[in-house]
């Protein structure tokens, strides 16, 4: 491809489908050497929901672009700069993502099954040089100083004005990497929560302080794969050969079976307790028990009582805890994607980086001793909550009770707060995405 002038994005940031189309033209002509080419540069353009798929974009210039929901199969984006993209829910399945600057990217339940990210660069996004810079090869050499300039004010939108120490992280939160090739890919610091990673190619792979925890590595190929002081709670690494890889100071799951016995009588005593409506077994008390990093996946403590507990960094994906009294617990970045707490105590607990996506957050039905409905219910409390920075992502919170809760840079896209108590909450941060 030849080192040619870039073409300006057209202002303001969205593009009409005329001036779209003339400026893939223009770079398709430039991957070829034809005349009147120039580089595509569509940096902090508004493309939501834009076809792109099966397009020729290496070497492309994508940074801060507005992505989600996009549709990217099959397109070849080789060497692109994809610093700070947005391209959450998009379909980049079978897609060429050789050598491409991902870092800060916002690639939250994206689908990249298939996809080749082989020696990628996921890593936090700083100012640094990364990508194709980092490299040392392509045209961004020769503008260093306008890519430096237009990252920084991608990352400006990223912050939200704020300053992130360390940068800000990759988000693949919930993305689906089933089969993708990322061999040598660099993902130190990159968030991996939830992910599906299913026979995915991740020899020689840096996944450094990355955030694993209940991501799906089933059958994944880790041969010189680094987790060193990554978080592998709640992670699956069934069918995967570990004995080249590199654990390093890895954090993993502390499975029930390993707490002692009388944290295991006190669970297994209460899912008899609840099974049976309270004839057998007996309800939990965990108050103050440590549970942190804890694997509780698709346990049952509804009704428990876990008053200031330590559930930091624990697995509670799937978690049933309808009307459990959290309060005051320290549930600061658990996994609790799916969990079910209608109903639930958690006024002045911690939440800080929890992942509650998908979260039964509304009001419990009253059910009689019998089990038979009273026509009641019980709102969730959330009091006083920390729950700065959590991904409340398309929760429930109908009718719970916010009051004083601190809810800054909280991700509350398509979460529902119909009749929910608001008074003194601190709600500065993301706005939700637009539908």
């Amino acid at each position: 491809m030849p080192p040619v002038a870039t073409a300006p994005a057209p202002a303001p940031s969205y593009l009409r489908p005329d001036q779209l189309a003339e400026v893939l033209d223009r770079h398709a002509r430039w991957i070829k050497g034809q005349p009147g080419g120039a580089r595509a540069n569509l940096a902090l353009a508004d493309l939501e929901g834009a076809d792109l798929s099966q397009r020729d974009l290496r070497g492309a210039r994508l940074v801060g672009a507005k992505l989600a929901r996009s549709r990217l199969s099959g397109t070849n984006l080789a060497g692109a700069d994809l610093f700070g993209v947005d391209l959450r829910d998009a379909d980049i399945t079978r897609a060429n993502l050789m050598q491409t600057d991902l870092r800060g990217a916002r690639l939250r339940s994206a689908d990249f099954s298939n996809a080749n990210l082989r020696d990628a660069d996921l890593r936090a996004g700083t100012l640094e040089p990364g990508g194709c810079a980092r490299r040392g090869t392509g045209p961004d050499v020769q503008d260093a100083e306008a890519t430096r300039q237009t990252h920084r004010t991608a990352l400006a939108r990223l912050q939200g004005g704020a300053t992130a120490e360390g940068g800000i992280p990759t988000d693949l939160t919930g993305a689906v990497l089933a089969g993708a090739n990322l061999t040598e890919a660099d993902l130190c610091g990159a968030v991996l929560q939830n992910a599906d990673l299913s026979g995915a190619v991740l020899t020689d792979a840096n996944l450094s302080g990355a955030r694993l925890n209940g991501a799906n590595l089933t059958g994944a190929l880790l041969d010189g794969c680094t987790f060193d002081n990554a978080d592998l709670v709640g992670t699956r690494m069934v069918d995967c050969d570990l004995s080249q890889a590199k654990l390093g100071a890895a954090c993993l799951t502390r499975p029930i079976d390993s707490m002692g016995s009388e944290i295991q009588r006190a669970i297994f005593d209460h899912e008899r307790w609840i099974d049976s409506v309270g004839q057998r077994g007996e309800r939990a008390d965990l108050d103050g028990t440590d549970l942190s990093r804890a694997d509780l996946r698709g346990v049952n403590l509804s009704a428990a009582s876990l008053r200031g507990a330590n559930l930091s960094d624990a697995a509670l994906t799937g978690a049933r805890l309808m009307m459990a009294d959290l309060s005051g617990a320290n549930l600061e970045h658990a996994n609790l994607m799916g969990a079910d707490l209608s109903g639930a105590n958690l006024s002045f607990a911690r939440l800080t980086g929890a992942d509650l996506t998908r979260v039964n957050l509304g009001p419990a039905e009253i059910k009689d001793p019998s089990g038979r409905p009273t026509g009641r219910s019980w709102a969730a409390n959330l009091m006083g909550a920390d729950l700065r920075q959590a991904m409340l992502t398309d929760s429930r919170m109908v009718q719970a009770n916010l009051t004083d809760a601190d809810l800054e840079n909280a991700d509350l896209d398509g979460a529902d707060l119909a009749g929910a108590k608001l008074q003194r909450a601190h709600l500065k941060g993301k706005a939700p995405r637009r539908r």
